[in-house]
């Protein structure tokens, strides 16, 4: 328990949540739908196990890559650059984030519109699977980025189960105040690729501090917050594409 007393993991800690919560929209968005098409009754009790599911899945996939992070032995050579499992695993997972931003980040800006909607199967058991297969899809972005933040598994894993309980307590309000405010959401997909940029160093072996990550995030989510302020009283912002709205 000596993470408790290190100031970086509670700003880790902190950092992360807020950072897990506003990437977690897009799966309470997709969770809503896919639940909308089932019966009042069922409702409720399908969403709230979706979220569980959500967050299982990304505990487990946290105790699976916070153990494999640690296989150091050298697998192979590319250009005199040693690589272990390590290394492989952050450099794919700094790709995957790369190219799973800068998509979301195309398909808000210049994607159609509401094309998901014909995907869904109104049975329970059916949008049960659907749910769990995003979620699968869901936890991965979730998981690299929690890797790449911090350093314990304990800060990686109560991040992730604060972010889902703040989701189920107030997924509306969440879901309305990043509708309202896209910049949030694509400062949070930017986020990802410095995120992503940072993991690629690691897995080469040319150590960012995190401070400095944590200090650039900051910054940014401040200055918006004045630009929010600012605008709050002119013309609306502009609206992304959803592809599931």
């Amino acid at each position: 328990m000596e993470w408790l007393t290190d100031p970086e993991n509670w700003l880790a800690l902190f950092t992360l949540t807020v950072l897990e919560i506003v990437l977690g929209i897009d799966n309470i968005v997709f969770i809503s739908i896919l639940v909308g098409k089932l019966p009042d009754r069922q409702q409720p009790r399908a969403h709230r196990l979706g979220l569980f599911l959500a967050m299982f899945l990304r505990i487990g996939l946290l105790a699976s890559l916070a153990w494999m992070i640690k296989l150091t032995a050298p697998l192979f050579t590319v250009l005199h650059e040693e690589i272990s499992g390590r290394d492989l695993i952050l450099l794919i997972g700094g790709l995957f984030l790369i190219f799973k931003s800068t998509r979301e980040i195309h398909e808000r800006l210049e994607g159609e519109e509401g094309e998901g909607n014909a995907r869904v199967v109104a049975s329970f058991t059916a949008v049960l699977i659907q749910i769990l297969l995003l979620d699968i899809v869901f936890s991965l972005d979730s998981v690299i980025t929690a890797v790449g933040m911090a350093n314990h598994l304990a800060v990686m894993i109560t991040a992730v189960v604060l972010a889902v309980g703040v989701m189920m307590w107030a997924a509306a309000p969440i879901g309305d105040f990043v509708a309202r405010h896209p910049t949030i959401k694509m400062l949070a997909l930017s986020f990802l690729l410095l995120i992503g940029l940072s993991l690629i160093a690691e897995g080469l072996d040319r150590h960012i501090p995190k401070g400095y990550i944590y200090f650039a995030m900051a910054f940014s989510i401040f200055v918006e917050m004045l630009n929010l302020r600012e605008k709050k009283k002119k013309s609306p912002p502009v609206k992304l594409h959803e592809p599931y709205g």
